[in-house]
């Protein structure tokens, strides 16, 4: 072989999603090791954790809420826009649907159906304030949408916490809804919130390669400018999209509070941080819906696998959050390098 050919010989690239898991799961590994567990033994049992046909539903159950707040941030994301009020809006959409579900004179499927859709309108709402407020103020939504979480998060705590508390528990939550608010059940503890998901889910995807709209907002996430010269409306854009955003998250917050915690209680939406773990599958798919589906779908087992991983071998299920973050870190890198040399 000749020096030239040498020289032009160049290793085949490594996808950086596939990169970025593969380094994940080494630096877990090692970190396992380091502190004497056995790593094959935790990869085992987060493996069968999340993929044992007797764990299905479980993983699907967590996979519903993360797969759409996932959506929540990729969304916005696909148009180079980020929605870091996810768990403001998740708030609202919980506790609309409660309230809706406890004081609207509905028979059962109307009622469910008015509290899932009066809890879509309030988040999509309160999310699109954050878009007017760029548009019509020059107001950075990154921060405005993250800013826009905490007063409606201590709003929402103070409502349950005095007069909308059940007097009956004493803590800070509402009464328990009726039955017939409650969504019905499919198989353990899956209900049709998980058939909901997929449509929106499905909708969302056909928005985004089959619409004019959907390539619009592609467009927009490859360079604004343009497509604003192009005759794009980049300001109504924006308030549509965060609007829908915001509906998502509302549609997760209606879905958790009807058909799992039956009422809405302060911070039981936000603890187990959906908002953030779909905003990291969200990156990890460059915004693009079916990658952030699947980011969402991967994350999701990567949490109830966690669960297992815990209870067999004792090594704690953070290690989960570790791989999450250790991924992304070194995406955003190899995202980072290829952008500075090219």
């Amino acid at each position: 072989m000749s020096e030239r050919s040498v020289r032009a010989f160049r290793f085949p690239r490594i996808p950086a999603v596939p990169l970025a898991i593969g380094i994940g799961i080494l630096i877990g590994g090692l970190l396992v090791l380091a502190s004497g567990g056995d790593p094959i033994a935790a990869y085992r049992e987060i493996l069968i954790g999340a993929l044992a046909p007797q764990n299905w539903p479980n993983t699907l159950n967590w996979a519903v809420p993360l797969v759409g707040m996932t959506l929540v941030a990729a969304l916005p994301l696909r148009g180079g826009m980020v929605n870091l009020g996810g768990d403001g809006q998740l708030v609202i959409g919980g506790l609309v649907a409660a309230l809706a579900a406890l004081y609207l004179p509905l028979p059962g499927p109307l009622l469910i159906a008015a509290s899932i859709l009066c809890a879509m309108v309030a988040s999509g709402l309160y999310a699109s304030l954050a878009a007017w407020g760029e548009t019509r103020f020059g107001i950075p939504m990154l921060i405005s949408t993250l800013l826009l979480s905490y007063p409606v998060i201590g709003i929402a705590s103070y409502l349950v916490g005095f007069p909308l508390r059940d007097m009956a528990t004493g803590l800070a939550q509402t009464r328990m809804i009726p039955d017939a608010a409650r969504l019905p059940v499919i198989s353990g503890p899956l209900n049709i919130g998980l058939i909901l998901m997929i449509v929106v889910a499905a909708a969302v995807v056909f928005y985004d390669r089959r619409t004019v709209g959907g390539y619009e907002l592609r467009m927009r996430g490859l360079n604004a400018k343009f497509a604003g010269y192009g005759g794009v409306r980049l300001a109504a854009q924006q308030v549509r999209v965060m609007f829908a955003s915001g509906a998502i998250a509302g549609l997760v917050g209606a879905i958790l509070v009807l058909g799992s915690l039956y009422r809405y209680q302060d911070g039981a939406l936000l603890t187990p941080g959906y908002t953030w773990s779909g905003l990291m599958a969200a990156l990890l798919a460059g915004g693009a819906p079916l990658g952030a589906i699947a980011a969402g779908l991967f994350f999701a087992g990567l949490q109830t696998g966690g669960f297992a991983m815990q209870r067999e071998t004792a090594i704690p299920r953070v290690l989960t959050m570790i791989l999450q973050s250790v991924i992304i870190l070194f995406l955003a890198i190899r995202h980072g390098v290829g952008r500075k040399s090219s």
